[in-house]
């Protein structure tokens, strides 16, 4: 498993469901269904400032129990992020993609040329942040207008106002579609798809049937020399090997370079242990 070393966030304690994190100064309690083990009661523990509250009926609901910020900025080395909390219980941040910032980096900067890049439901920008600091120029794709906006504010807070980023709402697969007929070619592909969505004309997205004609769709664009493609999933019971596999299949397909995947997690504080948060998997072409 890989993890990242944050100064900004931490996962303080894991217990019954819970995960207990620090976000800069703020202290949030959340679900995670992959603690099922206990430990103490995270309820009682002093300092936290909000909590999400699961519904039966689906959904939930933030319980404030201090007064704190309606949102706020943490840092992961120079970059800077928005973070709030939000419906579903998310933050619009995933801290676990760290790992995946600091190779896509390293990646882009070893490069030693211009690295054009396509980010898809690519939320609130982590991905895009991270490749626009290394000095690529990237495509920043969401259906989702307010994340799109999330993500341009967090390019800027991180110095960056004036990369090359280009937002875009729209479904992912019609834009990539669009982009194959119009025969614009990218570096690097980033996908991070949900589990289950729905489009704007209530098309159904189901990632066991949609991930792989939508790599094999991808691989489309790509450059005649491109340098990475990483796919990200946080389905549940969705393997490493599953993505290796995809990858395989498709993208390493008659070209050099080498297929990874690994599961990336967190680092508890006060257990040790390391807490799963979903899996990558990545060709690079070396």
């Amino acid at each position: 498993m890989r993890t990242a070393e944050w100064k900004d966030y931490s996962v303080i304690a894991t217990s019954d469901g819970y995960k207990l994190e620090r976000w800069g100064d703020v202290v949030l309690l959340r679900p995670d269904p992959q603690v099922i083990w206990s430990g103490k009661n995270l309820d009682n523990q002093k300092g936290i400032s909000a909590k999400y509250i699961r519904s039966e009926t689906g959904g939930g609901k933030w319980l404030y129990k201090t007064k704190m910020p309606e949102e706020w900025v943490i840092g992961y080395n120079d970059l800077k992020f928005k973070v709030k909390p939000m419906g579903f219980k998310h933050t619009g941040l995933f801290p676990e993609q760290a790992v995946n910032w600091d190779l896509m980096i390293d990646l882009i900067k070893k490069s030693n040329r211009e690295i054009n890049v396509l980010n898809l439901f690519a939320y609130t920008g982590g991905a895009t942040v991270a490749c626009a600091s290394a000095g690529a120029s990237v495509c920043h794709v969401d259906s989702s207008k307010g994340m799109v906006e999330r993500a341009g504010e967090n390019v800027r807070l991180s110095g960056l106002k004036d990369a090359k980023v280009r937002y875009i709402i729209d479904d992912c697969k019609k834009f990539v579609e669009r982009e194959i007929r119009r025969g614009r070619k990218y570096d690097a592909v980033i996908m991070d798809p949900p589990s289950y969505g729905r489009g704007p004309n209530g098309e159904m997205w189901k990632l066991e049937t949609e991930l792989f004609p939508f790599v094999k769709l991808c691989e489309q664009v790509l450059s005649d020399n491109p340098l990475f493609f990483l796919i990200n999933s946080y389905t549940t019971g969705l393997q490493p090997q599953v993505l290796k596999n995809i990858l395989e299949l498709t993208v390493a397909k008659g070209r050099e370079g080498k297929v990874e995947a690994y599961e990336i997690g967190l680092k508890t504080q006060e257990e040790g242990v390391l807490l799963p948060c979903g899996n990558s998997g990545i060709w690079i072409n070396e």
